[in-house]
């Protein structure tokens, strides 16, 4: 029956979906529900002939999405932010703050619903008459809690296609996934037991234990975002569908705007066409430019959290990018580094590090909710590198110096693979001796399952860090 009927394929999907985000959090799915409704009827008039009312319909579904963001995500930080500064004038107010958990995946399903509106209004998606397939574009189960954040033109077409088994396709997804759980289990998992203690005790640790904390949670968040996002491709790979790419090597990137281009790119992308360019991008003129670049860049922290941090890391992005936009210079690394090289050049290693190190910088203040910890991280490496040396290590710390160690035995094979692999982040190449390649699946799946039982022993396990965006 699933196999020759596509109405039935797409109700197992929304089932599975529900029974997904149920299982998650079973008291907003009917915040998901009553949110996939109104958008879905919001584009039937959004693709009005009339002007006005297409316009009118656009801004309620914005209104609508937004306020479900502004209710549960912001709310209680722009009510915090209304006290203090009334408080600076001496005016004590007793604001009410909501005690409610933020719903899981609310940033991404939200997104998904105005990319459709958006879509239909600018032309390039007609409304769907059948909700059940709308329903499944916006809570398919794979992206529903930490994305790809799907646009409406690419993957509801694929909803409304009949699909079929595909063993290529279905090898390609299995691989994904082992490939996906290794990076986060293996690697993220196991570097938030040696980041964790350093960021939390900070002050008390030399200024190369600093150093990594931060390079360890450099990749830390890579693996554990970029692991989801490959789990997401491969299960959704299992089911015939192909999801927009979300990392594409991004610690390999010549610049900050490259990284942009290969980071969290279902992200970056829509605001790119939905606020960017809508806005006039850099077309008007340099102070134009120079506005939606910062507006841009905020917003995106902002999207990550209701919190100081974030709007810095995004203003630290935007320093970084502007120089670039200002000189021509945002569009110069479109290709992978070292294409059609083994090795990149000694100018190419160089921009990678300097890029590497800004993104890390930012990490900081990401990683740290309050900034003025941020700071004094930030503080104590450079007073250990340039002022005091004698503290950039403590050689009787051993087990810092093991810590050290076991960072960079959980990065370097990484660095390795994605270098071998960075010519097409969806390939996930293996020998052609079926032999060696199931030793290599084999090897792969024994890690992964003792990495989960040893983290299930020890009390660590831990959700993938985007789960709370």
């Amino acid at each position: 029956m699933f196999n020759r009927s596509l109405r039935w394929q797409n109700v197992l999907i929304l089932i599975a979906s529900y029974f997904f985000y149920g299982w998650w959090s079973i008291q907003f799915l009917s915040l998901l529900f009553l949110s996939t409704l109104l958008d879905y009827f919001y584009g039937f008039s959004v693709a009005s002939i009339n002007k006005k009312k297409s316009k009118l319909f656009l801004w309620l579904s914005i209104i609508n999405n937004l306020g479900i963001l502004g209710v549960f995500k912001y709310y209680n930080f722009f009510a915090l932010q209304f006290q203090k500064g009334f408080e600076e004038f001496g005016i004590h107010t007793n604001p009410i703050f909501l005690s409610i958990a933020l719903p899981i995946g609310i940033s991404f399903y939200t997104f998904h619903g105005m990319s459709y509106v958006f879509d239909i209004y600018n032309g390039k998606q007609k409304p769907v008459s059948n909700f059940i397939d709308y329903a499944v574009f916006v809570s398919f189960f794979p992206l529903l809690v930490a994305g790809p954040i799907e646009r409406a033109s690419h993957l509801l077409p694929q909803v409304q296609r009949k699909r079929k088994f595909d063993y290529t396709q279905t090898i390609q997804g299995y691989r994904l996934i082992l490939w996906g759980l290794f990076k986060k289990v293996v690697i993220a998992d196991n570097l938030a037991l040696i980041v964790d203690p350093i960021f939390n005790n900070y002050a008390d640790k030399s200024g190369l234990t600093l150093i990594v904390g931060a390079i360890g949670f450099s990749f830390q968040i890579y693996c554990d975002f970029s692991g989801y996002s490959d789990i997401a491709m491969g299960a959704a790979k299992l089911f015939g569908f192909e999801l927009l790419s979300n990392f594409k090597f991004p610690y390999f990137s010549r610049d900050i705007a490259e990284f942009w281009r290969r980071w969290h790119i279902s992200l970056s992308s829509w605001f790119r066409d939905y606020l960017y360019i809508p806005l006039g991008g850099s077309r008007n003129g340099k102070i134009n430019a120079i506005r939606n670049t910062f507006l841009i860049f905020i917003i995106s922290g902002f999207w990550h959290g209701a919190n100081w941090n974030f709007i810095i890391w995004g203003f630290i992005h935007a320093c970084c990018f502007l120089p670039l936009l200002l000189s021509n210079k945002n569009r110069q690394n479109i290709e992978i580094v070292a294409a059609n090289k083994m090795l990149p050049s000694f100018k190419e290693s160089f921009q990678i590090l300097l890029t590497f190190i800004i993104v890390t910088i930012a990490w900081v203040f990401f990683r740290l909710t309050d900034i003025r910890y941020a700071f004094l991280f930030l503080k104590n490496i450079f007073i250990s590198v340039f002022i005091h040396p004698k503290l950039f290590i403590n050689f009787s710390d051993k087990a810092s110096i093991f810590n050290y160690v076991l960072t960079f035995i959980f990065i370097a094979p990484l660095l390795l693979i994605d270098w071998w692999l960075r010519r097409d982040e969806r390939k996930i190449k293996v020998p052609e001796n079926m032999i060696l390649r199931r030793l290599i699946y084999l090897v792969f799946f024994v890690i992964v399952i003792i990495s989960i039982l040893s983290s299930q022993i020890a009390a660590t396990n831990k959700s993938f860090i985007y789960f709370q965006f």
